[in-house]
């Protein structure tokens, strides 16, 4: 049977070391879940938030089942729960991620430049409670908010920018999770404005904003176009690591 577990104290040391700041919000209690088949003295865990699922401790297949309808990408502690993912869903896509420092300087002048330059007809917007709506009415935009699971709670911990052009949203950057001290960055732009500077635009102005309210603005790239990007803004590059993406039938 799985848990979730209350008391994610017990569950911290399975964790620990693990710099990923999903795991922090599901930890802290602020977002997600921390799910345990053993509520009183946990030896194997999955930080569940969104669409992302961390495997730590000892691999055990009874929490794999926990994957949610439709996308989904799950993360092993080890080689171990690697191989455990991968003997118990076969359709599951290997694929690499690659993390950023969590201690980036970054030059603000530079941001403020990136965040000022917008084409002609772009209009820069803060996500607020009509545009929460927007967001999640467009595929393209919903998980700039949907991790959160209401407008109230998106409008108490996230935060975001959207690029607006003729009354449509084409871009944005905005918050897939919170944690204490700071924020995940989710950022997409429709693929008939790529390569026009829109998603730069966005997260530097969103980055500027977290730098103003003292909170850190977390980015995990999900390809290397993702962590070009990042680098662009100051990011420094962390690591890599290995990811698997499963989807509903």
């Amino acid at each position: 049977m799985i848990y979730d577990l209350k008391d994610t104290a017990k569950a911290a040391r399975l964790f620990e070391g693990w710099e990923e700041t999903i795991i922090y919000s599901c930890l802290q209690g602020v977002m997600g879940k921390i799910l345990v088949t053993d509520p009183a003295d946990p030896r194997s865990a999955c930080a569940a938030l969104g669409c992302f699922r961390f495997y730590a401790g000892v691999p055990e297949a009874e929490l794999l089942p926990g994957v949610p309808d439709g996308y989904c990408i799950m993360v092993p502690q080890t080689e171990k729960w690697a191989d455990l993912i991968e003997r118990c869903l076969p359709s599951a896509k290997k694929i690499t991620r690659y993390a950023t420092r969590k201690d980036t300087h970054f030059d603000i002048p530079l941001l403020r430049r990136y965040a000022g330059s917008l084409p002609a007809g772009y209009e820069m917007k803060r996500i607020d409670a009509g545009l929460y709506d927007k967001c999640l009415a467009l595929h393209m935009a919903e998980d700039f908010v949907s991790s959160f699971g209401s407008k109230e709670r998106f409008l108490e911990l996230g935060r975001g920018i959207v690029i607006v052009k003729d009354g449509a949203i084409v871009a944005g950057a905005s918050s897939f999770s919170s944690y204490n001290g700071g924020i995940e960055i989710e950022v997409d732009t429709a693929e008939p404005e790529r390569r026009k500077g829109l998603a730069a635009a966005a997260c530097a102005a969103l980055i500027l904003n977290c730098l103003e309210d003292g909170l850190y603005p977390s980015w995990d790239a999900h390809n290397e176009g993702s962590l070009r990007l990042a680098q662009k803004l100051g990011y420094v590059p962390g690591h890599a690591y290995t990811a698997y993406e499963t989807w509903a039938e």
